[in-house]
């Protein structure tokens, strides 16, 4: 996950579970900021299938600590 951040950029927890097979990226990302790193959290808004309002994270590194 943490090269996902630093090569790739933002990801969000759909994006997680399809190409990682993570389940609960935000507990990935909470060791990654208790190691240090400051990860930034940007909610994101959209319509689930049924065109009712969800909103959803998006994990993005904004620099490097270790």
């Amino acid at each position: 996950m943490l090269r996902h951040l630093k090569e790739i950029g933002p990801i969000t927890p759909v994006q997680a579970f399809f190409d990682y097979s993570i389940m609960r990226l935000a507990a990935v990302v909470f060791i990654l900021k208790d190691e240090g790193y400051n990860i930034s959290t940007t909610i994101l808004k959209s319509e689930n299938k049924f065109g009712e309002p969800v909103s959803y994270a998006q994990y993005k590194i904004e620099n490097e600590a270790n």
